[in-house]
């Protein structure tokens, strides 16, 4: 194929929270759990899913909890479902997750990957609140990325852009509305495309929801993850990979290869889509590593990412930068 345009039973609370549990240093005791439980003893396959051990990972509400266990969940969605469960919340209430910090930080936030002994902190929405905006430019300076789970939120607001003038829109903030359309619901990259195509030179409005606050975190307003940052949050010992589909798995923590190339891929991302996404990342780099070609790889990410509709330019450039890391160019 040639490249081209392609395309609950509640339970009780207090069975999930440990009161006045103190969070140490991130780390959320998930065990010892490394590469020799994920995949066996040397030559003997791994054992059967019923005597694995179990991993048992730490949770707050970002805003303050008491601390929740939290086990059993093989992607996104049922994980919040877990949280939800331990700290008696629907589900919908949560917004994201970040990686041993309460604080609202990009480069901490829950993508594909947790790190075994990552302590997991979900931001809730707080405050609502609808803005409009002048658009005197064609670039509004957002990047966006979701949560895996129907919600996508501001990752980045570039300095000096149109959106960096409205002093209430922050990083973090969820977009439920642009111009009273409900976009629950809608990808990352359909939102980064509608706000694209909003006309210049005219008013449009957006309702957007902001992530709960502790006192402690009234902070002045972040401008969210620098393009640069490493974005490393993993803590140790493995890693346990959701998938939006198939079933987790523990891995080994990322080599320098996949981080790198990650890295350039997620760039790549927001330079070319608006947006942000290491799990999307992870998983374009995990589909070319050992393709030969770019016309394969295109074929590969037309089997596996059928949904998206990538440029051919954006195509090229990510089996270079795969093929960088390779390479160790980076």
């Amino acid at each position: 194929m040639p490249l081209g345009p392609w395309r609950k039973k509640n339970k009780s609370t207090k069975e999930h929270l440990v009161d006045n549990e103190e969070v140490s240093g991130g780390h959320a005791g998930a065990g010892s759990f490394g590469k020799s439980s994920a995949n066996g003893a040397a030559g003997l396959p791994p054992p059967p899913a019923n005597l694995r051990p179990k991993l048992v990972f730490h949770t707050q509400l970002a805003h303050g909890s008491p601390t929740g266990r939290i086990e059993g969940f093989t992607n996104v969605k049922e994980l919040y479902g877990k949280i939800a469960e331990a700290f008696n919340i629907s589900p919908p209430e949560i917004l994201f997750c970040t990686l041993n910090t309460h604080k609202i930080d990009m480069d901490k936030l829950l993508g594909g990957q947790i790190g075994l002994e990552d302590f997991i902190f979900a931001h809730i929405k707080g405050v609502k609140k609808e803005i409009e905006v002048y658009k005197n430019e064609d670039a509004l300076g957002l990047t966006i990325t979701d949560n895996g789970a129907g919600y996508a939120f501001i990752k980045r607001i570039k300095e000096g852009s149109v959106v960096d003038g409205v002093k209430v829109v922050n990083v973090g903030d969820h977009i439920e509305c642009i111009n009273g359309r409900n976009i629950v619901g809608t990808r990352h990259y359909e939102v980064a495309r509608m706000l694209k195509e909003l006309p210049r030179d005219k008013n449009f409005t957006l309702k957007l929801v902001e992530p709960m606050k502790a006192f402690e975190m009234l902070e002045p307003r972040s401008r969210g993850a620098k393009p640069a940052g490493e974005n490393k949050v993993g803590t140790g010992r493995g890693t346990l990979r959701l998938r939006s589909k198939g079933p987790a798995t523990v891995e080994d923590e990322p080599t320098e290869f996949e981080e790198k190339a990650v890295k350039k891929v997620d760039d790549l991302l927001e330079s070319y889509m608006g947006i942000r996404d290491t799990e999307l990342a992870a998983t374009m780099v995990e589909v070319g590593r050992d393709k030969k070609n770019p016309d394969e790889f295109a074929m590969a990410l037309d089997e596996t990412l059928g949904d998206f509709a990538f440029p051919d330019e954006f195509v090229f450039d990510v089996w270079g930068a795969i093929g960088d890391a390779k390479q160790g160019r980076f």
